[in-house]
C-alpha cells in the first residue's frame, strides 16, 4: 500500500537529484504538479545544499536529501513517482526501486511497459519537463520560473555581478577576459563583484586582481545560497556562462548577459526578457576539461559592444531591451 503523506494525502516523489541550474529550470514543472495533484503532499528528492531555493521556489511540501541515484530514499512507496531527473535507465531504476505505485516518467526501452512521452534531445530542458507533466493532463506555464524575494539583505545591492566559474572547464570563459570586462565596468563607475564557490576563490582573486578591483568584490566562497540569491536578485547585470547564476538572474528577473559555448542556448537559454545570449553557433562537449573553442569565439569586444548598446553611461546599468537571440519557448 502506497503510504500516506502529511494530513492523509497521499504522497508523490519528483526525482530531480541535480544542481542549481537544473532545478531552476524544473520549476515549472514542479508547480504544475503543485497545482494540477492538490491533493497529493510532494516530496522533491534533490541534494540537500539546494534547500533554500526548494523553499523560494515554494513548489513542494518537503525535501528528501539525495545525493545521488544509488538509493533515492522515499520513506516508503509513494503513490507517485515523478522523474524529473533523466530519460533512464539509471534515474528509473531508482524510482522503481521506492516501491511507488506510479511511475511519471519518459519512455525508455529497458521499461516496455511504461508509458510516457518520447525522450527529444533538442527541447528545452524547461519545454522537457513541462511537456512530461502535460502528457500526465496537467497544464503548465514554461514562463513560471520566478522566486520569491530570499528575505536577507543582499551583501551589495545594485551591483554589476561577473561569475567567471562552471561547473566543467569546457564552459569556462577565460579569467583575462571576465577580468577585462569588469575593469571597463569599473572605469564606468559600476560597482563589481566577482562570485562563485569556495573552490573558486582563487578564480575569482585572479580576476578581480587584474580587473583592478579592490580584495573585498571577491565574493567567492563568502556566500551561502541565500545570500547569492539575494545578491542575485539586487544586482544591475549577471555576466556568466551557461551555469546556475544565470538562471537566478532570470528566476528574479534580473538582466544578464551569458556566454554559451558547447551548448546551444536553444537548450538551456534564458526566457525572453533583459536577457542576452552570446553565442558563436558552434556545439561541442559542456563536459570537456579544455574551453570550448565556440566559447573561445566569444571576445571582450563582443560583450562590451553588447553592454554599450544596452546600458547607459554613468552609474547605473539600465537595461531596456528584450533577448534578441534564443530564449525558453512559452
Amino acid at each position: 500500500m502506497a503510504v500516506i503523506g502529511a494530513r492523509g494525502r497521499p504522497r508523490a516523489l519528483v526525482l530531480r537529484a541535480l544542481g542549481l541550474g537544473d532545478l531552476l529550470t524544473a520549476v515549472p514543472a514542479l508547480r504544475a504538479l503543485r497545482h494540477g495533484l492538490p491533493g497529493h503532499w510532494i516530496t522533491l528528492a534533490t541534494p540537500a545544499w539546494l534547500a533554500p531555493l526548494v523553499q523560494l521556489a515554494d513548489a513542494v511540501d518537503d525535501l528528501t536529501p539525495t545525493a545521488g541515484l544509488e538509493a533515492v530514499p522515499a520513506g516508503g512507496p509513494p503513490d507517485l513517482a515523478v522523474n524529473l531527473h533523466g530519460r533512464g535507465p539509471q534515474s528509473l531504476l531508482a524510482l522503481r526501486g521506492t516501491g511507488a505505485r506510479r511511475i511519471l516518467s519518459h519512455r525508455h526501452p529497458d521499461f516496455p511497459g511504461l508509458a510516457g512521452p518520447t525522450w527529444d534531445d533538442d527541447l528545452h530542458e524547461v519545454t522537457r519537463w513541462c511537456r512530461l507533466v502535460e502528457w500526465a493532463g496537467l497544464p503548465t506555464d514554461p514562463s513560471d520560473l520566478r522566486l520569491t524575494a530570499p528575505g536577507v539583505e543582499p551583501a551589495v545591492a545594485g551591483a554589476v555581478v561577473l561569475h567567471p566559474g562552471a561547473a566543467a572547464p569546457a564552459r569556462r570563459w577565460p579569467a583575462d577576459r571576465f577580468a577585462a570586462v569588469g575593469r571597463e565596468l569599473a572605469r564606468r563607475g559600476h560597482r563589481v563583484v566577482v562570485t562563485g564557490s569556495a573552490a573558486e576563490r582563487s578564480l575569482g582573486e585572479e580576476v578581480a586582481q587584474a580587473a583592478g578591483l579592490p580584495p573585498a568584490a571577491v565574493l567567492s566562497g563568502a556566500l551561502d545560497l541565500t545570500s547569492l540569491a539575494a545578491l542575485v536578485s539586487a544586482a544591475s547585470l549577471v555576466l556568466c556562462g551557461d551555469t546556475g547564476v544565470g538562471h537566478l538572474a532570470s528566476a528574479y528577473g534580473i538582466p544578464s548577459v551569458l556566454l554559451f559555448g558547447p551548448t546551444p542556448p536553444a537548450r538551456w537559454g534564458p526566457p525572453p526578457g533583459p536577457h542576452t545570449v552570446l553565442w558563436a553557433g558552434r556545439r561541442g562537449d559542456p563536459h570537456a576539461l579544455v574551453v570550448d573553442p565556440g566559447l573561445l569565439a566569444i571576445g571582450v569586444a563582443d560583450v562590451l559592444s553588447v553592454l554599450d548598446q544596452a546600458a547607459t553611461s554613468g552609474a547605473d546599468v539600465r537595461w531596456d531591451r528584450a533577448d534578441t537571440s534564443v530564449g525558453c519557448p512559452r
